[in-house]
């Protein structure tokens, strides 16, 4: 027969709540990314260990196929493409519009910023927010060179483990219109993969 004492039953319990409350980190292995598009997957390492709640929105928006069809309305050539506005960026939508692309997110609240020390070098994923820090929602963009200038003041959650060429190939805009493109490449799926 186990004996349970208070610390010992209180320790279990914290850990179940720990479990429950991060459903995303109960998985074996580290959470993957994968986006299709035209011209190939990108495989994208999210890290959990230095933005959890980035992570967790990105695998719950996936897992929901938020981000199917979502285009990538901001592409500046040799800095960084955009995308993740589910709300207006849909492609197959009722309700896409190309010119409100990039204003909106999805309907769960804001996320808090968790800046950290890893530096905005090609291939690099950070959340996309608004001026105020603290405003994360769906959108995200990935890096296409050094883009160090950004270090500190958007989240860091993901880099590009292969699949860059595609993300090269992405329709650009003209730097007149601040990379808005007028005829968007898209994630074909998007979906999540432990390895």
């Amino acid at each position: 027969m186990i004996k349970l004492t208070r610390r010992t039953f209180a320790a279990l319990a914290l850990g179940a709540t720990l479990v429950a409350a991060n459903p995303v980190f109960a998985q074996t292995g580290t959470p993957h990314l994968i986006l299709t598009l035209d011209d190939g997957v990108v495989d994208i390492e999210l890290l959990p260990a230095i933005a959890p709640k980035h992570v967790e929105r990105i695998v719950t928006l996936t897992e929901q196929g938020a981000y199917d069809g979502v285009v990538f309305h901001r592409v500046i050539d040799g800095f960084m493409a955009q995308t993740g506005d589910v709300q207006n960026g849909k492609a197959d939508s009722p309700n896409y519009n190309l010119a409100m692309a990039g204003t909106g997110g999805s309907d769960l609240p804001d996320v808090e910023a968790e800046f950290n020390s890893e530096s905005f070098q090609r291939g690099v994923v950070g959340a996309a927010r608004s001026q105020n820090p603290n405003s994360f929602n769906s959108q995200f963009f990935i890096t296409t060179a050094d883009a160090s200038f950004l270090d500190g003041q958007y989240t860091v959650f993901g880099k590009v483990v292969s699949g860059m060429e595609a993300v090269d190939a992405l329709e650009k805009g003209p730097q007149s219109q601040n990379g808005a493109v007028a005829n968007p490449d898209k994630i074909i799926t998007a979906k999540i993969e432990y390895k």
